[in-house]
């Protein structure tokens, strides 16, 4: 038999009769003051990384309230619903539910006003800059809907609200606590993220690769201190950092092959306490970027030879070489099962229309909702993105008249209404054909 449509589907269902694009939208404006009520009260509320204690509260108790047979305290703040409706696939839907340590500047209504203690215990402001909000409305929304179309697909649920995105944490916090033995292990696991040079009403798709691998790495440099005016009489770390921060460039440029992404990124150095004095050590951080293990293996294996040669270069012993330190806050690179990204694009052009799907290219940026499909397990994932700005500011940006605040700016300002709707039809149509029908 032909399979049917989910436009057809969905509208039958609410509607009675088969009706055009525009009555599908209506379905879910139907129910857009709740979640624009949702959003806004997340928005105003962020919590930083393993901090999420009230936002995943307030997501349980949503669905709790829908009837999805809920868990707390997964991984961490970790919030684990899951709703069994006959036999069928099972399926994992994930939002991310920590914000940044941002002070927001938007001017919104609701914008954020919270302030907290970090880790170590400075005060910082708290903000949604890169969408969790967006992302957890959307996911409600989509759960909201799912559960009004019970009779028209079959499977199991698993809806995840994961804490600590931001910090590469939370999908290995929740996995390590048993994520895939203690509840239904997924066919399929879906996200989506919002895209701040995208425009609200439309979806950006990427088969294969989609973002990167990310390591943070810590470089103390040695040396061998004393007075500015005899720098003979000291191995200057400083001088052998400069070196070091050029040597390490060649990596990229020499070693990797130019058809391979990657990137070395020196982000932070701070070295000495006054200027005629050469002090002891100077510390440095950095980022990795690539995609393949094979590159991010040999990023690794470069950054720790050049730190060796060129301490060895200026004379310092075995115990005074460069300390390497690659933290454990790894997120591995995301790649879009193809066979699914492929099919998930053909039923949101059915859905939204060809012009509102975009190819997109891949980023160097980091998402750990790969660590879903890496387990033994290898469970077949995709990432979409979400666009969330102002048609008409995106197509100023676009000739160069304004620049649209990235995302992690304190003036990220998403426009939530087409941008929510347009992510739980989306997800929406991508369960329901996933699921199949009755």
């Amino acid at each position: 038999m032909k399979k049917t449509s989910f436009t057809f589907i969905l509208l039958s269902v609410l509607f009675g009769v088969s009706l055009g694009q525009n009555d599908f939208r209506s379905a879910i404006e139907a129910d857009y003051p709740y979640l624009d009520k949702l959003y806004k009260h997340l928005h105003s509320h962020p919590e930083l990384s393993f901090h999420e204690k009230e936002t995943s509260a307030y997501l349980a108790k949503e669905m709790r309230d829908l009837g999805f047979e809920v868990t707390e305290n997964i991984g961490g703040y970790g919030v684990v619903a899951v709703l069994k409706n006959g036999k069928g696939p099972v399926l994992l839907i994930r939002t991310d539910t920590d914000a940044l340590p941002v002070v927001e500047e938007t001017g919104l209504s609701y914008a954020s006003t919270v302030k907290t203690k970090d880790d170590i215990g400075n005060e910082v402001g708290v903000m949604h800059a890169c969408g969790h909000d967006i992302h957890m409305s959307v996911w409600t929304g989509t759960a909201r809907m799912l559960h009004r179309l019970k009779k028209q697909w079959s499977g199991t649920l698993v809806f995840i609200a994961q804490p600590a995105e931001e910090r590469g944490g939370g999908a290995k916090a929740m996995l390590e606590d048993g994520l895939y033995e203690k509840f239904p292990k997924p066919d399929y696991a879906l996200a989506l993220h919002t895209k701040a040079e995208m425009a609200a009403g439309t979806i950006g798709v990427r088969s294969g690769y989609a973002l990167a691998n990310v390591d943070m790495v810590d470089i103390t440099v040695y040396g061998k201190g004393g007075h500015g005016a005899y720098p003979h009489t000291t191995i200057d770390p400083v001088v052998l950092s400069a070196k070091i921060i050029m040597g390490l460039q060649t990596i990229v440029s020499r070693e990797i092959s130019p058809l391979e992404p990657s990137v070395i990124t020196v982000g932070s150095i701070h070295g000495g306490t006054k200027g005629n004095i050469i002090g002891n050590e100077v510390k440095m951080e950095l980022t990795l970027r690539s995609y393949t293990d094979e590159v991010r293996s040999k990023l690794i294996e470069g950054i720790r030879r050049v730190c060796r040669g060129e301490a060895m270069a200026a004379g310092l012993p075995d115990s005074m070489y460069p300390a390497v330190f690659v933290r454990d806050e790894f997120t591995p690179a995301t790649y879009n099962d193809p066979v699914l990204a492929d099919r998930l694009s053909k039923v949101w052009k059915e859905t939204l229309g060809e012009d509102a799907v975009k190819e997109v290219s891949s980023v160097m940026g980091g998402e750990d909702f790969s660590r879903y499909g890496r387990t033994a397990d290898k469970v077949p994932i995709s990432i979409f993105w979400l666009g969330v700005i102002e048609p008409e500011k995106v197509a100023a940006a676009e000739k160069g008249e304004i620049q649209l605040p990235s995302l992690h700016s304190s003036l990220y300002k998403p426009v939530p209404e087409p941008s929510i709707k347009t992510g739980i039809m989306a997800m929406t149509a991508a369960i329901l054909d996933l699921m199949g029908q009755k």
